[in-house]
C-alpha cells in the first residue's frame, strides 16, 4: 500500500466497453426515417480514452484497479428494489428501456454493476491511502440515474452510490460533488438534495436535458437549502466562462464547505467537437477545473467518467484530466486546439457574465 499511495488510480474493465446501448442515430433508436447509425452513447469515446493512455504510456504510471461489481446492499443505498429487478429482467431476457432513455441491453445488468463498483472502487482506494486520487473510467454514465429509474443513458447512478458508500461504510462525512457534465445530473441533485452532508455544484448548459432542471433557484430543501448550486450556462460558452464560475462560485463555496472527499462526475461532453450539446470547452479548460478542485479535501479527489460523445477530442480531454491528477506529463498535446481559434471560446461575454453572477448568491 505504502508503494502506491503516491500515484492515481485508474479503474478501468473491457466489460465497460461492451454495454450495448442500442443502433440507432444519436439518442434515438432505429426505425422509420431514422436510419441505424453509431448511438452516441457508443463505447467509443471511452475505449479511446484508455487507448490514447496506452498509446502515450500514461497507463503505465498508474495504479491500475479492476473494479468488483456493486453489490445489492450497496444499490439499495439509492435505487428502489423494483428498478433494480426490472434491470435485472430486461438484461436476462430481451432487454429493453428502464426508464427513459436508458437501454439495458442483454447482460447489461452485470455491466451495470461493475460500472457502479468501478466508482466505488475508486473511493475505496482514495479514502484507504491506496492510491492519492482516482479516475474511473466508468460506462454506462450515472448522474442521470433517479432513484425508481434509468434516464439519460444511465442504468444505476453511479456517483451517489460511491458517495453514499463513502458516507456509510467508510465512515466520511462532508463530500463535494461537482458536476461538469454539460447535461444536468438531475439524479445526483435528487439524491442529495435535503442533505447539508453533501454540497452538490453542477455547470451545465442552459436549458438541455433534463428540460427544466438545473436552475438557479433549485437550491436544496430543508437543512439542504443552499447545499444544492446550479450554474447554468448559455451554449457557446467555453473556457473564459468556466474559469469565471470557478473563480466566483465553485472555489468559494468549496472552501466555505470544506469537504473531506472530492467526487466530480467527469463528463466530457462540453468540448466544442461534441454531438450532445453546444459548449466549447477545450482540454486546457478541463485540465484546470481538475487541478483547482485537487487543492481541496487533501487533494482527495475522485472522477467518475459520465458523457462526452466524440471519439476524437473526449480521449484529449481525459487524457490532461488523468495527467493532471497524476502529475505525469506526457508529449501529448491537444491537437485540435487550432481549431477553435477565432471563436471565442477564450473570451467572456457580457451575457454569460451576467449569468455567473446571477449564481453567486444562489
Amino acid at each position: 500500500m505504502v508503494i502506491f499511495m503516491n500515484k492515481t488510480a485508474f479503474i478501468w474493465h473491457e466489460s465497460y466497453f461492451w454495454h450495448n446501448s442500442g443502433d440507432g442515430a444519436l439518442f434515438l433508436p432505429a426505425g422509420g426515417y431514422i436510419e441505424s447509425l453509431a448511438h452516441s452513447e457508443s463505447p467509443e469515446s471511452k475505449r479511446r480514452i484508455k487507448n490514447l493512455m496506452e498509446r502515450s504510456g500514461l497507463i503505465d504510471e498508474l495504479l491500475v484497479i479492476k473494479p468488483s461489481p456493486a453489490t445489492e446492499t450497496d444499490l439499495l443505498r439509492f435505487h428502489t428494489q423494483e428498478h433494480i429487478d426490472n434491470v435485472k429482467y430486461l438484461s436476462n431476457t430481451n432487454g429493453g428501456d428502464c426508464g427513459d432513455c436508458a437501454i439495458v441491453g442483454r447482460g447489461s445488468y452485470e455491466i451495470a454493476t461493475l460500472s457502479a463498483g468501478g466508482a466505488i472502487s475508486a473511493v475505496n482506494a482514495v479514502v484507504n491511502g491506496t492510491a492519492k486520487n482516482a479516475y474511473a473510467l466508468t460506462r454506462p454514465p450515472g448522474h442521470h440515474a433517479e432513484r425508481e429509474r434509468g434516464f439519460g443513458y444511465c442504468i444505476f447512478n453511479n456517483i451517489v452510490i460511491a458517495a453514499k458508500y463513502a458516507q456509510d461504510v467508510l465512515g466520511i462525512k462532508k463530500i463535494l460533488i461537482v458536476d461538469w457534465d454539460a447535461h444536468h445530473g438531475n439524479g445526483t441533485e435528487d439524491a442529495f438534495y435535503g442533505d447539508n452532508d453533501v454540497l452538490y455544484i453542477s455547470l451545465h448548459q442552459e436549458g438541455l436535458e433534463p428540460i427544466g432542471r438545473g436552475n438557479i433557484e433549485d437550491n436544496g430543501r430543508g437543512i439542504g437549502k443552499g447545499f444544492n448550486i446550479n450554474i447554468p450556462l448559455p451554449a457557446g460558452s467555453g473556457d473564459a466562462v468556466y474559469k469565471y464560475a470557478f473563480e466566483q462560485v465553485v472555489v468559494p463555496h468549496a472552501k466555505k464547505f470544506d469537504p473531506e472527499l472530492i467526487l466530480i462526475s467527469a463528463g466530457q461532453d462540453g468540448n466544442p467537437f461534441d454531438s450532445m450539446a453546444r459548449m466549447m470547452v477545450s482540454a486546457a479548460c478541463y485540465r484546470y477545473m481538475t487541478r483547482e478542485l485537487m487543492k481541496f479535501a487533501n487533494g482527495r479527489v475522485v472522477c467518475i467518467h459520465e458523457g462526452g460523445y466524440c471519439p476524437a477530442y473526449v480521449p484529449f480531454c481525459t487524457h490532461g484530466i488523468i495527467e493532471e491528477l497524476s502529475g505525469v506529463e506526457t508529449d501529448v498535446g491537444d491537437p485540435f486546439i487550432f481549431a477553435m481559434a477565432g471563436t471565442g471560446y477564450d473570451k467572456l461575454q457580457p451575457h454569460q457574465k451576467a449569468a455567473i453572477d446571477a449564481c453567486k448568491n444562489s
